[in-house]
């Protein structure tokens, strides 16, 4: 990321704009669409994102919100068999999440090893966001 014309530029003011409306149609709009509590989403997206940093020692600047996917099957939940299973579901929803993205570190860094070791390039990044 560029530091060029400082923090204050009008390119780092709109995309801090766009990100606004963005937030705000995911981290308050779903919640009340699917009958779930906002303070909830907000607090589990900075806890997420607060970890996500961490993990990633900041290399990629993201802002983890509610997904507008999971509209319907929550609603649809929450109607069937209320709030409480709803959430148990969401919650094994993302233990599968984090055991597929840990299957994947470990494929991708196989399949990334063995490229490299036969003389292919595999496209690593190596710029700095932070």
């Amino acid at each position: 990321m560029s530091h060029a014309g400082g923090f204050w530029n009008w390119k780092i003011i709109l995309i801090g704009a766009q990100m606004l409306f963005v937030a705000f149609g995911a981290m308050v709009l779903m919640p009340l669409l699917t009958g779930l509590d906002p303070s909830v989403a907000l607090f589990t997206a900075g806890l997420g994102t607060l970890l996500f940093q961490w993990i990633t020692r900041r290399s990629i600047p993201v802002f983890l919100a509610s997904s507008f996917v999971f509209v319907a099957p929550i609603s649809h939940g929450v109607q069937q068999w209320g709030v409480p299973a709803t959430m148990g579901a969401l919650f094994c929803t993302a233990v599968v999440y984090v055991i597929l993205g840990g299957i994947g570190e470990v494929a991708g860094a196989r399949v990334s090893a063995s490229s490299d070791a036969a003389g292919g390039h595999w496209p690593h990044y190596h710029g700095d966001w932070a």
